[in-house]
């Protein structure tokens, strides 16, 4: 009997050791607090550092967006949470943003960075409640970021110069 529990115990710490060889190999931490910041958002405690979010708050406002972009990415590493995400894509909107072109690479970063905000809250659409913002969910600025990104003739508007200020 104690034989056959020996045996199942061996077999149990193999399946383990062998899940997290697996976990490590597929997430791929470079240094040990990425090692933490995805094993908190695999088990579901993880959170974004506050304090830089507020402070990329300040910087988006200034319209210092690369800045922005920067302070948020080190808010959340693990780019779990879709209202950081969404700021990340507005971010990448507003500096793209031109009366005349809008910045093709820019424009296509933010749009994936949206699609990723999405993708995190897939049951119900995503809405930022900030006063400063003229788009306030996700659909909203996706559409934008295609309208730009689109080509064709209605790209060649000239009348696109007189365009209210970016939102």
């Amino acid at each position: 009997m104690r034989h056959r529990l020996i045996q199942w115990l061996g077999i149990a710490w193999t399946i383990l050791f062998a899940s997290l060889i697996v976990w490590l190999y597929t997430t791929a931490p470079r240094n040990l607090q990425e090692l933490r910041t995805q094993a908190s958002a695999t088990v579901g405690t993880y959170q974004i550092d506050q304090a830089r979010f507020a402070a990329a708050l300040e910087l988006f406002r200034r319209e210092q967006y690369a800045a922005a972009r920067a302070e948020w990415q080190q808010a959340d590493p693990a780019a779990q949470d879709a209202r950081t995400q969404f700021y990340i894509a507005y971010a990448f909107y507003r500096e793209g943003w031109g009366r005349v072109y809008s910045d093709e690479e820019l424009f296509k970063r933010g749009l994936d960075a949206v699609k990723h905000a999405n993708n995190l809250v897939p049951a119900t659409p995503l809405k930022v409640d900030d006063p400063d913002l003229r788009l306030h969910t996700a659909a909203e600025l996706q559409a934008e970021l295609e309208a730009g990104l689109a080509q064709g003739w209605g790209a060649l508007n000239p009348l696109a110069v007189l365009r209210r200020e970016r939102k």
